[in-house]
């Protein structure tokens, strides 16, 4: 098999590609043939030693895969060769063959496409959780959704919408904008050209949004917190922007606010149940046609690097994927 490995913490350039020896399934494990990986942000700090998740050297980088089951290991009996599959490993997703363990590994809805299946694990899981676990958005509430043109920001709207909720997108293009607005965006806010807080404020009528979900941190952090709703919740999703923001906790005392954290893939590890039942509910809004993942760059294997750096560099939005 053919494998990204990273020997050293630094940027994509230091990746490089290796042949290992193809995997073999364990017990309660399963080996699948790799037709598409996701590529998410944290894979870009991963391999700088910038994330909360510490791989040790040399390692694979890339958490989410779809493609076709190959081996089962025993005690593996709701997936069989041969069986199209979506499968969370944490890292190694970067390969023509990965091993998972069976609790990870899910069947693909029938006709759904390996690059689809492989675009929504992380980014709707962290959304789903998000919006609808932590922040308790209801229908008729209005939630902001900072960094929306990404993955999980793309995400995040089309699950509000699915709920019923208002949805508000800031990006940093126009071009971004008309993105969010194609997947259910009801407002928009570019933050490079108009000033945050006063445009929120504008389009809420001076209350502020019940929800803001931020997976961006930095400067735009604490003006979108100084306009949130009296009783607002404040969704702490992720630092793309780099700088993790120091917040006057006054501000959450005074709106009777909440700071909320989001990690996701703990919540999957904790509470593994309820990530499935979140899983079940968003593949039946796909099968509805009230989500569906998009994908604005596909990469061979051997261009990975590229692909972390297009991610890194804010070339792309919602998903890209890596197809070995």
């Amino acid at each position: 098999m053919k494998a990204v490995v990273c020997k050293c913490w630094g940027p994509p350039e230091s990746l490089v590609i290796e042949t290992l020896p193809d995997p073999a399934p364990g017990a309660g494990e399963v080996v699948i043939d790799v037709k598409a990986a996701g590529v998410n942000f944290p894979d870009v700090l991963i391999i700088q030693n910038k994330y909360q998740f510490k791989p040790e050297l040399p390692f694979t980088p890339g958490s989410e895969v779809a493609g076709v089951v190959r081996a089962v290991g025993d005690g593996v009996a709701h997936v069989k060769a041969g069986d199209h599959v979506i499968a969370f490993l944490g890292q190694g997703a970067f390969a023509s063959q990965v091993k998972a363990p069976a609790k990870a590994v899910m069947p693909m809805p029938p006709g759904m496409a390996f690059d689809t299946a492989a675009a929504f694990t992380l980014t709707y899981g962290t959304s789903h959780h998000a919006v609808v676990d932590r922040g308790q958005l209801k229908a008729g509430e209005t939630m902001l959704v900072l960094g929306a043109a990404g993955g999980v920001g793309l995400a995040a709207i089309e699950i509000g919408k699915a709920i019923g909720a208002r949805v508000i997108a800031a990006a940093s293009s126009d071009e971004k904008l008309a993105v969010c607005q194609a997947h259910g965006a009801g407002a928009l806010i570019n933050y490079a050209t108009e000033d945050l807080r006063e445009r929120i404020k504008t389009l809420t009528d001076g209350k502020g949004p019940d929800v803001i979900y931020d997976p961006v941190g930095g400067i735009y952090a604490e003006p979108a917190f100084r306009s949130i709703a009296w009783r607002g919740r404040y969704l702490v999703v992720g630092f793309a922007n780099g700088e993790i923001p120091k917040m006057p906790l006054n501000l959450a005392l005074l709106k009777g606010a909440s700071l909320v954290g989001v990690f996701w893939g703990e919540f999957a590890r904790r509470e593994p149940k309820a990530n499935l039942a979140n899983m079940m509910q968003m593949l039946g809004w796909m099968q509805e046609g009230k989500i569906r993942p998009h994908i604005s760059a596909r990469y061979p294997l051997e261009q990975t690097a590229q692909a972390l750096l297009d991610m890194a560099a804010r070339k792309v939005t919602g998903k890209v994927v890596i197809q070995p």
